[in-house]
């Protein structure tokens, strides 16, 4: 492992900022850090998107970051496509409840111009 890049990423690429907060978030929500998941909500995610994801929260009684009320064991970001001024990632979350592992696939839209995430649903 010694000299072997394990990650590397640029402030300038909104795909490697959606993995930034996703990885920062799991890690808050991980440890019971709830103050610090809710400033970096602030930071990386749009206004709108924030009111939307306290309504998601308040009707399924789940994060809607995560779209569940656990923390996940494993998480993957990859790029999907690119509309006009939007970039679309899949993140697929892994859970572990005893000897049964599931995963949970999300569609995340981010814009291009501000690298901020705009929207967050489930993936088909």
């Amino acid at each position: 492992m010694k000299d072997r890049v394990i990650r590397s990423g640029s402030p300038d690429s909104s795909m490697d900022r959606v993995a930034d907060f996703y990885g920062a978030y799991i890690d808050a929500r991980l440890d019971r850090m709830d103050d610090l998941a809710e400033r970096l909500r602030a930071y990386y995610l749009t206004e709108g998107l924030q009111r939307r994801l306290a309504e998601w929260e308040e009707a399924n009684r789940a994060d809607g970051v995560l779209r569940t009320p656990d923390s996940p064991i494993d998480w993957e970001v990859r790029y999907h496509e690119t509309g006009v001024g939007l970039l679309f990632t899949v993140i697929t979350l892994t859970w572990e409840n005893g000897d049964d592992v599931g995963h949970t696939r999300l569609a995340v839209q981010s814009d291009v111009g501000s690298k901020l995430i705009s929207d967050i649903r489930d993936a088909e």
